[in-house]
Formats: C-alpha cells, structure tokens, sequence
C-alpha cells in the first residue's frame, strides 16, 4: 500500500552557489554524498546535489513530515553500481522506516538546470 507520494524541484545554479560552503554540505549531506559529489566535475556535481536535495525533500512530503522531520544527512541518496539511485536512511529516518515497514523508491531526473525526484513510499513490502 502506498504511504505516501512525493515531489521536488531543485535549481542546480542555486545549487552550485551552496555546495560551496562546507556549513551547508555538513547540514544537508551525509559523509557518504559528500564523497560522491566530492568525485564529479563542477556542473555535474551542482546537478546531483540538486537531484539529492530535492529527493530529501521530495521524502519529506511523502511522509508527511515537513521539514522538520527528520535531519536531512539521514536521508542520504546514493547510487547504486547501475546509477540508480537509492535512500540509505540512518538514525530517526531509518527508525521510522523500519517502524512503518517501508521500501522507499526514488527517481532522479536533471535538465537544463533544473533537477527533480520522485518519492514513493510503500508500507507492507519486505
């Protein structure tokens, strides 16, 4: 049964202005996405901080949490060896996840500029 669906657009020229500052990285990224951002090229890099960026906030609306629902580093998107994306949830994120049963999917998406994320977050799935 699906628990919640959510959505997020991200400007990635804002983005790159951000990502500059290591007080912003430290509050929005988890160790894990630094790393990955740390490994790609400028223009690249502010895309994919735009992607995960809205991916967070995309899963905070998809559980209905706002916000102020969960500190933003718990809700790191990483890749797979594939290139997908996928959450790998830590501290009170993952304690909620694990509590409601979830599988979380997530989809990416960048274009001029812009990058979007959708969240689907789904109770009863093993």
């Amino acid at each position: 049964m699906i628990l919640g669906v959510g959505i997020d657009l991200c400007d990635a020229g804002r983005m790159e202005k951000s990502i500059t500052r290591q007080s912003f990285l430290d509050h929005v990224f988890a160790p894990e996405e630094q790393a990955l951002l740390a490994a790609l090229r400028d223009k690249h890099r502010a895309e994919t901080a735009a992607a995960n960026f809205a991916a967070k906030e995309a899963f905070l609306k998809a559980a209905g949490t706002g916000l102020g629902g969960f500190v933003m580093p718990e809700l790191a998107v990483l890749r797979r060896e594939s290139g997908a994306p996928y959450f790998a949830l830590t501290g009170a994120a993952a304690a909620w996840a694990a509590e409601q049963n979830l599988t979380v999917h997530v989809s990416l998406s960048h274009e001029r500029g812009l990058a979007s994320a959708v969240v689907i977050l789904e109770t009863g799935t093993p």
